[in-house]
C-alpha cells in the first residue's frame, strides 16, 4: 500500500475517497484486514459447499448452517457492545480474532483428515458466530477510534470497500481451491490469514487513537443503551429497516448457492462467480459512499433500501445465469450504499459514551436477523423454487422501507410539516 503522510491542513473532502487512509493506524488496519478478510470470504464458500455436499444438496440444511453461525448474535452482540464500552478495544480485537483462527484451523484440519462430518461443520458454525458476535460490534466502534469523528462516515465506506474486494477475490480463489485440492485447505488457509489483522493491531501506535473515557462498569449499561435509542425515532427508524431488510434481503449464503446449485445447475465455480459479480456491484457502491462528504441523510438509507429490494426481485426473475448475474451487480451497488448509509447514520448519530452499545444494537439487527429469515427462505426454496427466496425477499423489502418510512412521517406530524421534512432527510445529532 502506498505510503500517505498525514496532513492536518487537509479536510476530508479535500482527500476524497481515500481520506481515512491518511491515517497511519487506518492503514495498518485496513492492510491487515484485507488478508483477513480474503480468507473469511474463502472459508465463507467453501463451507457452504461442503454443508451442500454432505447433506446432498439439502437447501434446508444450508439454511440451519447459516443459522448457527449468525444466532449467537441474538445472545452476544449487545454485551459485545458494552465490553467496547469498557475496555480496550485494540486488545479485545486480538483475543477474539485469535480464537476465530482456531476455529478454522480445527475445522480444516478435521476435513482434511476425512473425519468432518454435517454436526461437525454445524457446532464449529456455532462456535465461529459466537466470537464474531462479539467481533463485530467491538470492530465497528473501534472505528472511530481509529479515524476520528470527522472522518468516520469515509472509514465505514472504506471498510465497506475492503471488504467487497475481499469478496471479489476471496471467492474466485475459493472456487478454483475446493475444485483443485477441496474444501480443507481453504479453512487452513484462512486460518493463516487470521495472521494479517492481528500483526495489524499489534503494531500500530496505541497513542494516535482517538480515544474515548471508558465507561465504568455499574449496573443496567445494557438497559441505559436501549432505552438511549428508544428516545430517538430516527435511530428507532434505520434500526428497524436494517433487521428487516437484512432477514428478507441480505441472505446471500443462502440465496446465492441455491441460485447457482439448483436453478441453473452450476458448480462451484459459478458460485463463486455470482458472489464477485455481487461484490462488484457493492465495491462501486461503497466507493461512491466514501466520495460523499457530511452526514448520510435518511432519504438515502430508504432511497437505497427501495432501488435493492426491486432490483433483488428482478434478479429471481432473470431467465439466464449471465442475466442473473449482471442485475446482481446492480443490487449489489444499492445494498451495499443502503448498509453504508445506515452505519454511517447510526455512528454520527450517538454520544461517543453510548457508541458501543448502540452498534451493538445495530449488529444484533444486522446479523442476527439472519437466523430468522435463513432456515425461512431456505423453505421457501424448497417448496416454490430457489428463484422464490429472491422474489419474496426483495418484495417485502420494498414494503418494509414503505411502512417504516410512513411511520416515521405520524411520529414527526407533531413538529409541523418543516421539521417532519428534516427528520426524514438527516438524523438529529
Amino acid at each position: 500500500m502506498t505510503a500517505l503522510v498525514e496532513s492536518p491542513r487537509c479536510t476530508p473532502r479535500q482527500r476524497g475517497v481515500f481520506a481515512s487512509l491518511y491515517v497511519p493506524n487506518y492503514r495498518l488496519y485496513a492492510s491487515g484486514q484485507i488478508v483477513s478478510l480474503i480468507g473469511t470470504w474463502m472459508q465463507r464458500i467453501a463451507q457452504d459447499w461442503l454443508v451442500l455436499d454432505l447433506s446432498g444438496g439439502s437447501a434446508t440444511a444450508l439454511g440451519i448452517a447459516t443459522a448457527l453461525q449468525f444466532l449467537p448474535t441474538l445472545l452476544l452482540s449487545l454485551w459485545g457492545g458494552v465490553l467496547a464500552d469498557r475496555v480496550d478495544k485494540r486488545r479485545l480485537l486480538v483475543v477474539l480474532q485469535v480464537a476465530m483462527g482456531a476455529c478454522a484451523l480445527l475445522l480444516g484440519l478435521a476435513v482434511v483428515g476425512g473425519v468432518v462430518t454435517l454436526w461437525q461443520v454445524y457446532l464449529f458454525c456455532l462456535l465461529l458466530g459466537g466470537f464474531s458476535a462479539l467481533d463485530v460490534p467491538v470492530r465497528q466502534a473501534f472505528v472511530s477510534e481509529l479515524v476520528g469523528p470527522a472522518q468516520v462516515a469515509n472509514a465505514v465506506a472504506l471498510n465497506s470497500v475492503t471488504f467487497n474486494a475481499a469478496r471479489i477475490i476471496g471467492p474466485a480463489v475459493a472456487g478454483l481451491l475446493i475444485a483443485v485440492v477441496g474444501t480443507g485447505w481453504v479453512f487452513l488457509l484462512n486460518a493463516l490469514s487470521f495472521a494479517g489483522v492481528v500483526a495489524a493491531l499489534l503494531v500500530m501506535n496505541p497513542d494516535r487513537l482517538f480515544r474515548t473515557e471508558p465507561v465504568p462498569r455499574r449496573p443496567g449499561q445494557l438497559r441505559e443503551g436501549l432505552l438511549y435509542v428508544r428516545a430517538r425515532p430516527e435511530l428507532v427508524a434505520v434500526l428497524t429497516l436494517v433487521f428487516l431488510v437484512s432477514a428478507f434481503a441480505i441472505n446471500f449464503p443462502v440465496t446465492i448457492p441455491v441460485l447457482a446449485r439448483n436453478v441453473f445447475g452450476r458448480g462451484a465455480e459459478a458460485y463463486g462467480l455470482l458472489t464477485t459479480l455481487l461484490a462488484i456491484g457493492s465495491i462501486v457502491g461503497a466507493a461512491l459512499a466514501a466520495r460523499r462528504s457530511g452526514r448520510p441523510r435518511l432519504r438515502l438509507v430508504a432511497g437505497s433500501g427501495l432501488a435493492f429490494g426491486a432490483l433483488l426481485s428482478t434478479v429471481g426473475l432473470m431467465p439466464t445465469f449471465w442475466s442473473a448475474g449482471v442485475v446482481l451487480v446492480l443490487a449489489g451497488f444499492a445494498a451495499l450504499l443502503f448498509t453504508t448509509a445506515a452505519n454511517a447514520t447510526v455512528q454520527l448519530s450517538v454520544d461517543p459514551a453510548m457508541r458501543g452499545r448502540v452498534m451493538g444494537l445495530y449488529m444484533l439487527l444486522f446479523l442476527g436477523s439472519t437466523p430468522l429469515g435463513a432456515p425461512l427462505l431456505g423453505l421457501v426454496a424448497e417448496q416454490w423454487g430457489g428463484r422464490a427466496p429472491l422474489i419474496l425477499g426483495g418484495a417485502l423489502t420494498v414494503v418494509s422501507v414503505v411502512l417504516v418510512s410512513l411511520v416515521l412521517m405520524v411520529r414527526t406530524e407533531s413538529a409541523g410539516p418543516i421539521a417532519r421534512l428534516r427528520g426524514l432527510r438527516r438524523p438529529q445529532g
